[in-house]
């Protein structure tokens, strides 16, 4: 340029320097130059209270107002829920609890609670008794069970050691199993120790509750025994079903015989079949080939056992079965 001027930006900065603002506003990521005040000199200048945000306040008007727009236009197509479903499903939220606890509530309340089933119309037949009861109190089903089946899989030389003396003692066991299914005159209850004989080839679960029907198979018979506690010096029909099948890991608590109208699966079992109404139970398991029934009545006395060989009517009971026995 004339006057020996260098040409360029510099230059210019360096003649006018009130254009620094220029620069200013070409360096801001946020400033827009279009919307910066101009000097009478045609300057642009920065606002007094600093640098401008991107948006003028027109813009920015506009933009709300679409934001507006559009919020009104989502309500119209997005239905609201009903509010008798948002009101059911805050009260679920209150007041469900999760079905384990209700169940193990359950448990607890069934534990203590005093027998609560109509009285047992066979009850005349059961041989009940009052007053002082002569006999010793059960230890609990678990127990009765651990005695039996002993924790821990056995070794290969301990199953054939097993098998050898099972095969000495065969001809000795069937010919002790049927004299211990003679019956007892004065009913049909079996004679012995009133226990009978454990099959090796039936489910554990099934040995477990024959195990713990012989615990208590010549116990007394009392109304309300062994609801309150399955450790007793007497069971009526239902604490004597509860308390074999609680040695079989199937129940927790003692059930009554309206209880055991509706427990585990309908119909007769493989190996284990209920038969309840609501004032009498009683059930019959399968001892490998042979159908036992464990009842209080029909028993030969009040100490005699509650295992009977015989078959009786089953009209006007329902059958039941555990799960998959």
């Amino acid at each position: 340029m004339a006057g020996g001027a260098i040409d360029g930006p510099c230059s210019m900065r360096r003649r006018h320097p009130r254009r620094r603002t220029l620069a200013f506003a070409e360096v801001s990521a946020h400033q827009r130059i279009d919307d910066a005040p101009a000097g009478r000199d045609g300057v642009l200048r920065p606002t007094p209270t600093g640098p401008r945000l991107g948006f003028s306040r027109r813009r920015l008007a506009g933009a709300i107002g679409v934001a507006a727009v559009a919020g009104a236009v989502v309500a119209l197509v997005v239905p609201a829920k009903p509010s008798h479903i948002v009101a059911s499903h805050r009260q679920a939220g209150r007041t469900r609890a999760p079905s384990s606890t209700r169940a193990q509530h359950k448990v607890e309340l069934a534990s203590t609670k005093p027998v609560a089933e109509a009285r047992d119309p066979e009850e005349a037949k059961s041989f009940p008794v009052s007053g002082t009861v002569h006999h010793a109190a059960a230890v609990t089903p678990a127990k009765v069970a651990e005695e039996y089946v002993a924790p821990g899989a056995q070794s290969n030389a301990e199953v054939r050691a097993e098998l050898g003396r099972m095969h000495q003692v065969e001809s000795a066991a069937r010919a002790q199993a049927h004299a211990t299914m003679a019956t007892v005159p004065g009913g049909d209850s079996v004679g012995g120790n009133g226990a009978i004989p454990i099959p090796a080839g039936i489910p554990e679960v099934v040995q477990r509750v024959i195990a713990g029907a012989n615990a208590i198979a010549d116990f007394p018979y009392v109304y309300g025994g062994g609801h309150a506690s399955f450790v007793s010096n007497s069971y009526d029909c239902s604490g004597s079903v509860s308390y074999a099948l609680a040695a079989g890991g199937l129940l927790s608590a003692p059930e009554t015989s309206g209880d055991l109208e509706s427990w585990g699966e309908p119909g007769p079992g493989k190996w284990i079949t209920i038969y309840a109404n609501a004032g009498h139970v009683y059930m019959y398991v399968n001892v490998g080939g042979r159908w036992m029934r464990f009842d209080t009545v029909g028993r030969s006395g009040p100490y005699a056992s509650r295992w009977q060989p015989e078959i009786r009517s089953n009209a006007g009971f329902v059958a039941r079965h555990p799960p998959g026995l």
